[in-house]
């Protein structure tokens, strides 16, 4: 693809306003040509300091079918809330537009499988390129993390956790559709996602998630359905691990600890401690100048360019993200039975 590639943003969330948004305008192979959203108050909050940007909504008379009938948009960006996202994401595919869509790929893994299996069955692939976003595998310290932790060899075993107290008020929880989720999990589906793409990134390919058993709870009245869960994994290669996050305790921070048969690594914001099994221990800042959405809007840009999908953003990594959530959420509702993943790469 030569050129600037004409991009249109379909959303207009908070994430649009501080992260995509100026993402796309920072990407010097993209050019920015519309915004869509349901309303066209909306639309016009993100434009607000744009000037030549074209809106679109559906209560205009021009429409998402309208924006999709352009050839002068190659590409959309798409940011909406997780119920209604696949539908949007087959009309774009479908009037032959590469897509980045924001994560998690759907509401629960079938609705996943199923949009995967019709990409892939429906659209020429070699020319409309369907992406996920995901930041996590764009940040310094995970991406320094996994090389670090691969060159210690086998994995014997993991953990992580992470405490936060999502109160209402919070920018993100005054989301409509997040104050009343009609998906699975609530928070622990819209934000964990993020913490599973890390630690499937600091596992490697060899160790990935095969089964889970887990406890789910509401901690918060005001995060429906579960804000909590607390697991324990078998990995692809016998080893065992543990993911523990909450949205609604008063624990904070992240952590991340993986244990691999030449030494081990952590992971504490920016912070990545390795220490080899018989030397000293390493501690490194590995820092984000762009905080990894705009990293990922430019590999998802460069790919676009280039003609190559940057494996990092496939969908079916989404996907196998996606299998470990449910699984951990399905286990909860059973009271801790294990559950085997579905969804292997």
């Amino acid at each position: 693809m030569s050129g600037k590639i004409g991009v249109a943003i379909i959303g207009s969330g908070i994430f649009v306003k501080e992260e995509h948004l100026p993402a796309v305008q920072g990407c010097e192979e993209l050019n920015l040509k519309a915004i869509y959203s349901r309303s066209l108050k909306s639309a016009k909050g993100v434009a607000e300091t744009l000037s030549h940007i074209d809106l679109y909504s559906e209560d205009s008379d021009k429409g998402y079918k309208d924006l999709l009938a352009r050839s002068d948009i190659q590409a959309v960006i798409i940011a909406l809330p997780i119920p209604v996202q696949p539908d949007f994401i087959k009309q774009a595919l479908s009037a032959g537009k590469h897509v980045l869509a924001e994560k998690p790929l759907a509401k629960d893994v079938a609705t996943g499988k199923e949009l995967l299996d019709w990409y892939r069955s429906n659209i020429d692939t070699s020319k409309v390129t369907f992406a996920v976003a995901e930041q996590f595998r764009y940040l310094h310290a995970f991406i320094y993390g996994a090389e670090q932790a691969r060159k210690f060899g086998r994995v014997l075993g993991f953990r992580h956790k992470l405490g936060a107290n999502v109160q209402p008020g919070a920018k993100y929880y005054e989301t409509a559709w997040r104050k009343t989720p009609e998906y699975q999990g609530g928070f622990l589906l819209d934000g964990g996602v993020h913490f599973v793409a890390g630690m499937r990134m600091l596992l490697g390919p060899e160790a990935q998630v095969v089964k889970t058993s887990a406890f789910t709870q509401q901690l918060q009245p005001h995060l429906p359905p579960v804000d909590t869960v607390d697991a324990t994994f078998k990995l692809a290669n016998g080893s065992t691990g543990n993911f523990s996050v909450s949205f609604g305790t008063t624990f904070t921070g992240a952590e991340w600890s993986i244990a691999c048969e030449g030494g081990s690594v952590a992971i504490a914001g920016n912070k990545v401690t390795s220490k080899p099994k018989d030397g000293e221990e390493k501690v490194e800042e590995k820092p984000d100048e762009f905080g990894g959405v705009k990293q990922e809007v430019f590999a998802w840009a460069k790919s676009l360019v280039s003609g190559q999908p940057d494996p990092q953003q496939s969908p079916e990594e989404a996907l196998a993200d996606l299998d470990v959530l449910e699984a951990m959420l399905q286990s909860g509702e059973k009271g801790g039975q294990p559950v085997e993943l579905r969804y292997q790469l």
